[in-house]
C-alpha cells in the first residue's frame, strides 16, 4: 500500500557533457559554457538531490570554455552546498580533464583515458605553394603583429617566441587549477603529470588524478542506498519539424563540417 508519509528516495542527477569543447558546438553535440548553463540549473534545481554525477567523454578543446564550464559547476555546487562526482568514460583529457577536476571526487573506467595536462596549438603553413601557383598575396595591416601566424608567409622567430609564451601561460593556469582542485592527492611529481601525457584509469588512480574505479549507478547504490533515483539531465530534444532537420542540412554545412573534422583529430590525438 502506497504511504504518502513515507520518506522518498534520494535523487541523484547525472549529467552528460559529451564531445569537442568549443565556444560554437558542432551539429552533433559539443560542450560550450552557454549550452552547459541551463542544464546545470536543471540538475543542481532538482528536489530531495544528493548529488550531482558529471558524466564526462570528451578530448578536450578551448581552455576558456573549459574554465567557464567549470567556474559554472563550482558555482552550483556552492549555492546548493551538493557534493560533485565526475565519472570519466571513454577519455577525460586536456579540457575535458579541466572539467573533471570541478568535481569533489574523479571516478573512471579502468580503461578511461585522463590526463593530457598541457596546451596545443596546430595548423598549416603554404608560402610555397602559394608562390608556385603564381598567386600574389596581399595584406595589408595596422598594428605590426596583426598578421602574426598568416599561413601563407613564412614564421619569423619573433612570432614563435609569442607563441610559445602564450602556450606557456595557458599552461600554467591549466596547472594551477589541478593544483587547486586535487592538491595532495597526487601522487607523482609535477614534471612527470604536467607535460601533456595522458593514462588509462587504473595508473592515473595510482598516479592520484582520479580517486576510483566505479561505475556512476554503482557509487550512487554504495553513497546513497538502492531506492536512490539517478534521474538524467541533458539538453532539451529540438521540437517537431526541427528535430529531423540534420546538421548537414542546415545552413553553413561546410563549417559543421569542418568542426567535425576538428573532433575526430582531437580524439585521434588520444588514438581514439
Amino acid at each position: 500500500m502506497w504511504n504518502p508519509f513515507a520518506p522518498r528516495p534520494p535523487v541523484v542527477a547525472l549529467v552528460r557533457l559529451e564531445g569537442l569543447i568549443a565556444a560554437r558546438t558542432g551539429p552533433f553535440g559539443g560542450l560550450n559554457a552557454a549550452g552547459i548553463e541551463p542544464i546545470l540549473a536543471r540538475a543542481f534545481g532538482m528536489k530531495r538531490l544528493a548529488a550531482v554525477f558529471l558524466a564526462i567523454n570528451s578530448p578536450g578543446g578551448s581552455p576558456v570554455q573549459s574554465s567557464l564550464i567549470a567556474g559554472r559547476i563550482r558555482h552550483w555546487a556552492a549555492e546548493k552546498k551538493v557534493p560533485v562526482i565526475a565519472f570519466c568514460e571513454d577519455a577525460a583529457a586536456s579540457g575535458g580533464y579541466w572539467i573533471a577536476c570541478a568535481a569533489d571526487e574523479i571516478h573512471a573506467d579502468p580503461a578511461s583515458i585522463l590526463g593530457s595536462i598541457g596546451v596545443i596549438s596546430s595548423g598549416f603553413g603554404f608560402p610555397e605553394t602559394i608562390q608556385r601557383l603564381g598567386i600574389e598575396r596581399r595584406v595589408r595591416t595596422a598594428g605590426t603583429d596583426k598578421s602574426s601566424n598568416d599561413p601563407f608567409r613564412p614564421q619569423s622567430a619573433e612570432e614563435l617566441a609569442r607563441l610559445d609564451g602564450l602556450l606557456a601561460e595557458l599552461h600554467a593556469e591549466f596547472k594551477d587549477w589541478v593544483r587547486a582542485r586535487r592538491g595532495a592527492r597526487l601522487k607523482a611529481s609535477e614534471e612527470a603529470l604536467f607535460n601533456g601525457r595522458y593514462w588509462i584509469g587504473r595508473r592515473a588512480l595510482e598516479l592520484g588524478l582520479c580517486d576510483g574505479l566505479a561505475t556512476p549507478e554503482a557509487e550512487a547504490r554504495r553513497r546513497f542506498g538502492e531506492k536512490v533515483r539517478i534521474i538524467p539531465v541533458g539538453a532539451r530534444k529540438r521540437r517537431f519539424p526541427l528535430s529531423l532537420l540534420s546538421g548537414s542540412l542546415l545552413p553553413g554545412a561546410g563549417a559543421a563540417l569542418v568542426q567535425v573534422m576538428e573532433e575526430r583529430a582531437a580524439w585521434a590525438r588520444l588514438g581514439l
